[in-house]
């Protein structure tokens, strides 16, 4: 569905006609440009866009059916970048990531909006009300979006590094070391590490191309070179967002590595203490089982003392491998 159509004029917004057509050459007429925002559209509703815009087809249909990588792509008529907002759920803590893919070229940008997060609604306010930046055309919204979503970047990296010391918290308890599902947590929190590199780690190429800085940089076709600084600011938030997940996907490893070592060392622990107890039961077992033999030509069995004597035997015995045990540290 159509969320939002407005055209702008030297940085203010002015409602165009229901016609896209009319709409786009109002605008160009008046050197501005329309701004059209879409929800998850149909493919029925999206054609018509299509046609008065003239979008490319292979990006139309990447716009329709979603699931794209974060990619920036030059067409004759038209620039097509997708970006993948990511979505930090606090009572879940999950990773979830929408698409947004913007479509700019001579007098025009198109979003078009995948899933629930990360409105444009906004994007848009805020961008109303800076007229020197919306003044230079569509690149002023190609911009906008970007900063937005990769500034909630950051916020979700916070937000992740704060479970991240939870777990690593959990981990190192010195009494129990974490529990029996600290290893599906931190391997549901790498997965949930994953999801946020997908987002953030494509998205570096096409910033680097937009920012101009590299050997990717250059000209980019209907991008406002006045506004290569802008994006130069984006690429630098984008690039300590990649530092920063790097650092949580290594962080990650060494406490899941940490977790099992522990575990290892607990579960020896244990063996070695079930070993002691069964050394030391083997051995009036052993006794017993010797005298519970029916022979008849056993000496011991007429002496007054023997029973006593084993007894104690046994007991003595007991004592020796107990402190034995204890002095190594089996028990």
């Amino acid at each position: 569905m159509i969320v939002d159509c407005a055209i702008y004029r030297h940085g203010h917004r002015t409602e165009g006609p229901e016609d896209l057509s009319d709409a786009l050459e109002e605008a160009r007429a008046a050197g501005g440009f329309v701004w059209i925002g879409l929800h998850e559209p149909s493919e029925r509703e999206f054609d018509l866009v299509t046609r008065e815009f003239g979008l490319h087809p292979l990006a139309v249909e990447d716009a329709l059916k979603a699931h794209q990588r974060p990619k920036l792509e030059v067409y004759d008529d038209s620039l097509f970048l997708v970006l993948k907002p990511v979505v930090y759920e606090p009572e879940s803590d999950t990773v979830s990531s929408g698409e947004v893919m913007i479509f700019i070229g001579d007098g025009f940008a198109v979003t078009v909006r995948h899933g629930e997060g990360s409105p444009l609604a906004a994007v848009r306010h805020r961008l109303e009300a800076e007229p020197e930046l919306l003044d230079k055309g569509p690149t002023s919204v190609l911009y906008a979006i970007s900063d937005a979503v990769v500034d909630h970047y950051l916020e979700v990296a916070t937000e992740l590094q704060t479970d991240l010391e939870e777990l690593e918290a959990e981990v190192f308890q010195p009494e129990t070391g974490g529990s029996r599902n600290t290893a599906s947590r931190i391997y549901t929190f790498k997965r949930q590490v994953l999801a946020f590199r997908r987002a953030t780690g494509p998205l570096a190429v096409p910033m680097t191309r937009l920012a101009g800085v590299g050997q990717l940089g250059g000209e980019v076709p209907f991008v406002n070179e006045k506004a290569r600084p802008f994006f130069r600011d984006v690429s630098d938030h984008l690039m300590r967002v990649n530092e920063s997940v790097d650092g949580l996907d290594r962080l990650v490893s060494d406490i899941l590595s940490a977790h099992l070592a522990q575990m290892s060392v607990r579960q020896n622990d244990d063996m070695r203490k079930i070993s002691a107890w069964a050394a030391m039961a083997a051995v009036p077992t052993m006794i017993a089982g010797i005298y519970g033999m029916n022979f008849e030509h056993m000496p011991e069995l007429h002496w007054l003392w023997a029973y006593p004597v084993v007894i104690a035997v046994m007991a003595v015995l007991e004592v020796l491998l107990y402190r034995l045990f204890k002095r190594r540290g089996w028990l």
